[in-house]
């Protein structure tokens, strides 16, 4: 049905709403190290690495620790963070959108710039582990978003051409990756990911509930779309909204 096309999820703002678990677990870590990240700078990291975050803060900040050490305490710590936290909320609509997929015989696998053993305990908590047998994490990759190549490697490791693959995405690092890529994207404005910049992808989305198999279908065989938004499955023009 769909074998030769592939759909390449984000995790965080994407699968679950974990953006604001994000900024409010790295405030704290920042105010721990004795610095400050304004919310505006803080923004420009959803999505891309802890490792390209921590390269760019230490660019700024007077840090003895090393980015490895670093990216160590962070993802160490935001573990047992999580695991303090009462739940991890999915998106609304992400089950019956993967679930469409699946009926509809699309290969769907998870590209997200976070650790894999964070990547498995939320997939693991939130029930979701089924859809994504396989998994790229930032763990694989040497660059993180927006440069392609997490997404280039998802497209290689799964048997599909990247023209044959759309991306969906919650963050400016993560679109522009897609479409650098020479890959389909679909943003999802995700309120809880903060001020996104997502005009770029060949559409923007407030819902999954407008996901349709249809739409995704068009969008692979269409350019037709890359001036549109749809909310509550209405289109507006993209182009007049940004």
């Amino acid at each position: 049905m769909n074998s030769d096309k592939c759909i390449i999820f984000d995790m965080d703002g994407v699968l679950i709403d974990s953006e604001p678990l994000h900024f409010d677990f790295e405030n704290r870590l920042f105010k721990s190290l004795g610095i400050t990240v304004s919310q505006e700078v803080h923004e420009t990291f959803v999505g891309t690495s802890s490792k390209t975050m921590w390269e760019i803060i230490k660019k700024t900040h007077s840090l003895p620790n090393t980015v490895p050490e670093l990216v160590l305490k962070g993802n160490s710590e935001f573990l047992d963070y999580l695991d303090n936290q009462k739940s991890l909320e999915l998106i609304k609509g992400i089950i019956e959108l993967l679930q469409r997929l699946k009926v509809a015989g699309f290969n769907l696998i998870l590209a997200s710039s976070s650790p894999h053993k964070l990547i498995n305990h939320i997939l693991s908590k939130c029930n979701i582990d089924e859809y994504f047998p396989i998994r790229i994490s930032g763990d694989d990759v040497n660059n993180g978003k927006p440069d392609p190549e997490i997404f280039l490697k998802a497209a290689e490791v799964i048997g599909v051409k990247p023209e044959n693959c759309l991306v969906i995405e919650d963050s400016t690092n993560g679109v522009n990756a897609a479409v650098k890529a020479g890959m389909k994207c679909v943003g999802y404005r995700n309120p809880g990911s903060g001020n996104q910049d997502l005009k770029t992808a060949d559409l923007i989305l407030g819902s999954f509930d407008s996901l349709t198999i249809d739409l995704i279908q068009d969008i692979f065989t269409t350019s037709s779309y890359n001036n549109y938004i749809v909310e509550n499955g209405v289109f507006s023009d993209k182009i007049r909204l940004f």
